[in-house]
């Protein structure tokens, strides 16, 4: 009997079933808390570069240290989620990360920072790492997709959260109680987390395949269709996190000059990406993936287009248009890469989730050198290049598929 048969027969969550909705919701709480703290220092560069005295590119490291580190130890949390237990796995490093964004709000220094954002950062991969793989046997295939997209919808609920609590709390206050409030917040949902999520379905299917595959990360990365995956987020992930990295800096600088709290403001854009990521998980079940997938890269490029004017009404209608673009292109090539995987499915989605982080953690930085060459137009040049090599990986990705399935 094939692995995937396996799986069919196992008693996963359908569509419609307690088991369902409980595992959506606990993984929404999940992405609110991992994505809340991810993404915490974002909206704070301004202040952070003038309470260290370091320049922009130099402070965007409180994000890039921690989704780089993410991405180095994604791999490897995976292997400890099967060993050890998803939900568990997941849990105890949500509880660790809260923690430490707690100790972020009294580091002394700007590299004691750095060094408890890295931490922050290895503990989310053991989210992060695990969830996707989580949902991806846990779930029927009936409702794979629709599952996938609910748990991107709560990413994006947990970074715009995240950025609306700590731009308010440091407009009236500072950036240490704004970070202190986010690590309250991210612990509220832990205890949520841990009271929703169903015992894992699949623990035996995962422990078999971790013995039975030794070499799964060697031939995922020999496969060219696996390769076209990985580059999906690796670009787009990359060119959407130094979109927003930059953004604080135009938004705070003339012509716009706008405070702190009314830029926090502008990141309530990510509300589309959560409507666009779970739309495009039904969406990609009713007209096919490849579709939904080529159609959200192109409205990611169209609404980086329009943030290039001085006008704020047309930054914000291009941030809404670029975010439902990239969600509902990550929801739709999240869910593919297991699929694409085929029996090395927990693997491939590790591996996507690592190309992910360090197209962040690569990207969300080195644009910050057009950024300080030729402010916003070098930068929306840079970050479309981005999304022009995204659009070609999907291209290959999809045609590749068609072929494949004659």
């Amino acid at each position: 009997m094939s692995t995937s048969e396996t799986r069919l027969q196992r008693p996963l969550h359908r569509p419609g079933t307690p088991g369902f909705r409980r595992l959506n919701l606990a993984m929404g709480l999940a992405g609110l808390a991992a994505f809340g703290m991810l993404y915490t220092t974002q909206p704070l560069l301004p202040e952070l570069s003038e309470a260290f005295d370091v320049g922009p590119t130099t402070a965007s490291l409180t994000l890039s240290v921690c989704t780089g580190l993410l991405a180095l130890l994604v791999v490897p949390a995976t292997a400890l989620g099967q060993r050890w237990g998803r939900p568990r796995t997941m849990g105890v490093a949500l509880l660790v990360a809260a923690v430490l964004t707690l100790a972020c709000a009294v580091a002394p220094t700007f590299a004691v920072l750095l060094v408890l954002r890295a931490l922050t950062g290895a503990a989310l991969a053991a989210v992060v790492g695990v969830a996707m793989g989580h949902v991806g046997v846990e779930v029927h295939p009936s409702g794979l997709a629709t599952a996938m997209g609910l748990y991107v919808a709560g990413n994006s609920l947990g970074g715009v959260g995240g950025r609306l609590i700590t731009s308010g709390v440091v407009d009236v206050s500072s950036w240490r109680w704004a970070m202190a409030a986010l690590g309250l917040a991210a612990l509220a949902a832990t205890a949520g987390f841990w009271r929703l999520l169903p015992a894992g379905t699949a623990t035996s299917y995962d422990a078999g395949e971790t013995r039975a595959r030794p070499r799964a990360y060697r031939d995922l990365l020999t496969d060219p269709a696996m390769l076209a995956v990985l580059l999906i987020p690796f670009v787009l992930m990359g060119g959407f996190v130094a979109t927003y990295n930059y953004l604080a800096f135009r938004l705070t600088t003339a012509p716009f000059s706008l405070p702190v709290a009314v830029v926090g403001l502008v990141f309530v854009t990510y509300l589309s990406g959560t409507a666009s990521s779970a739309l495009a998980g039904r969406a990609a079940d009713l007209v096919g993936r490849g579709r939904v997938l080529l159609g959200s890269v192109v409205v990611m490029g169209a609404g980086l287009a329009l943030t290039l004017p001085d006008h704020l009404a047309l930054v914000v209608l291009g941030l809404l248009v670029l975010t439902a673009g990239f969600f509902g292109a990550h929801s739709v090539a999240s869910g593919w890469a297991p699929v694409v995987g085929g029996r090395h499915a927990s693997q491939a989605s590790a591996l996507y989730v690592c190309s992910y982080y360090v197209g962040s953690s690569i990207f969300g930085a080195l644009v910050g050198l057009s950024w300080r060459a030729g402010a916003w137009p070098a930068t929306t040049a840079s970050v479309g290049a981005l999304v022009a090599v995204g659009l070609v990986a999907s291209l290959v990705v999809v045609t590749r598929i068609r072929r494949a399935l004659g």
